[in-house]
């Protein structure tokens, strides 16, 4: 990633609908530089799904959780695809150190939650798991501050 590549992220992250003619303009690039960028970024994994930028609670599904995992080291590809099969299961870390996996789900509710954490603590190869319940979303994702400094070229 170059700094032109840098400068169209910032410029979607701005305007997640603006056009390739729309950012063309607004970065005095060509329309077909910037679709050839995008189209490579694309290709690359550059730029991630849409479902990042929908909220959990707009499903009904308001609490957000992260339950650790030590799992059994022999039976983690199977361990991932059982939490994968885990519509509650959002994201999945894995870790260093005494904790293998960092698993992030969401739930209407507490009681939703422990069911949702029974189903993960169910899973064959899971060992232990401990669960901690997010109270607030201090920093959300995000990746602007490392996109202004790519694209001044630092």
């Amino acid at each position: 990633m170059d700094a032109t590549d840098a400068r169209i992220l910032l410029a979607l992250a701005a305007d997640p609908r603006a056009t390739v003619v729309a950012l063309a303009e607004q970065l005095s690039l060509s329309r077909n530089t910037v679709q050839a960028r995008l189209v490579r970024m694309e290709q690359g994994g550059v730029l991630g799904s849409f479902e990042r930028r929908i909220s959990p609670k707009a499903l009904d599904q308001p609490l957000t959780a992260f339950v650790t995992a030590q799992v059994n080291q022999h039976q983690l590809a199977e361990v991932s695809q059982a939490l994968a099969d885990i519509a509650e299961v959002v994201e999945v870390f894995g870790l260093s150190g005494e904790t293998d996996l960092l698993v992030r789900v969401v739930a209407a509710d507490a009681e939703d939650l422990y069911r949702v954490a029974g189903q993960i603590l169910a899973v064959r190869g899971i060992e232990r798991t401990t669960t901690a319940l997010a109270m607030r979303e201090l920093v959300p994702h995000r990746l602007t501050p490392l996109l202004r400094r790519a694209a001044e070229g630092r």
